[in-house]
């Protein structure tokens, strides 16, 4: 997910969208620790889509 994309999103959407988010996360790293995955860079790509929403969430609430 782009940067532009995220700051489009509402805080109800960005709080959603980061819970599936980190629950695909851990899904893709047992799957990886069971048997390697075919791309292991969907883990990093992922992991920096979690800090995208985490940013903008925090950033959100300081305004």
């Amino acid at each position: 997910m782009k940067q532009s994309e995220v700051r489009e999103l509402s805080v109800a959407e960005l709080q959603e969208k980061l819970g599936e988010t980190r629950k695909a996360y851990s899904d893709l790293k047992m799957a990886h620790a069971v048997s390697p995955l075919e791309n292991p860079i969907q883990l990093r790509a992922v992991r920096r889509s979690i800090a995208r929403l985490a940013t903008e969430l925090t950033k959100r609430e300081q305004q």
